[in-house]
């Protein structure tokens, strides 16, 4: 019974993924905390590897439609990449009595980021035919955005889409498929290097290929009909979800 809720949260983590291109990272955690019984040391890293797997596999699709904004993602990955190696040994350091509560925190900041309408900033910048200066202002926010999300990912084990789709589309000016796309590459890469700053963790290989197999076949196959599916409703059920999940992760710590 333990392990089918395991993959039935693991195909949760890949339908989210799948169909936002963020968000789904943030249930790896707690699905590998109370379903498959891991002490959260071992639960992020294993997360990571979860998350890098399945943001592939939800990319894959996306390939194709050629919405995948390349020149940012490299932007973000330069500023991500230090940051989740340097998160990534921050966590490891902390004890669970202050690692828990500090990720619901995170959990219900994200939730309610979600369950909030984004409004446009008015500064967003171009990703094409802008002028220097106007690139010279972004590329700041760009690498700023790519450093914080990368943070996330390290400590936490979460992929950090999250803040990166608002940040594509509300600083860098990227429709809402191009952000969603791009947000699964900069999960990818932040995700390997929060996972090289694990190193030597003990993992359990079998939890690791089944978990990560039903997430990638989720993502896989949600993300060709993500077009299909009202965003917005899948938005706010994944936020509700995650908001009620929080305390629970809290509660863990005490």
């Amino acid at each position: 019974m333990s392990l089918l809720l395991t993959l039935l949260g693991a195909a949760a983590v890949g339908v989210t993924l799948g169909l936002l291109g963020a968000g789904g990272s943030i249930l790896a955690v707690p699905v590998l905390v109370f379903l498959a019984g891991q002490p959260v040391q071992v639960a992020i890293p294993t997360a990571l590897v979860v998350v890098l797997l399945s943001s592939l596999g939800a990319l894959l699709p996306r390939l194709r439609s050629g919405v995948v904004r390349w020149p940012v993602a490299a932007v973000f990955a330069v500023g991500g990449v230090p940051a989740a190696l340097m998160g990534a040994r921050i966590g490891a350091a902390l004890p669970e009595r202050v690692l828990m509560p500090v990720f619901a925190l995170l959990m219900a900041v994200v939730a309610v980021r979600m369950l909030r309408d984004a409004r446009p900033l008015g500064t967003a910048c171009r990703t094409s035919g802008a002028a220097r200066p106007e690139r010279r202002r972004c590329l700041p926010k760009a690498l700023g955005a790519g450093a914080g999300t990368g943070a996330l990912t390290g400590v936490f084990g979460v992929g950090g889409g999250f803040a990166v789709v608002p940040a594509l589309t509300l600083l860098l000016g990227l429709t809402a498929a191009e952000a969603a796309a791009t947000s699964l590459v900069v999960i990818a890469v932040n995700s390997a290097a929060g996972l090289a700053g694990h190193l030597g963790a003990h993992l359990s290989l079998p939890l690791i290929v089944s978990f990560a197999a039903t997430a990638i076949a989720a993502s896989t196959l949600t993300g060709r009909l993500a077009r299909r599916v009202p965003p917005e409703r899948v938005r706010r059920t994944f936020a509700w979800t995650v908001l009620a999940l929080a305390p629970c992760m809290a509660l863990t710590a005490v």
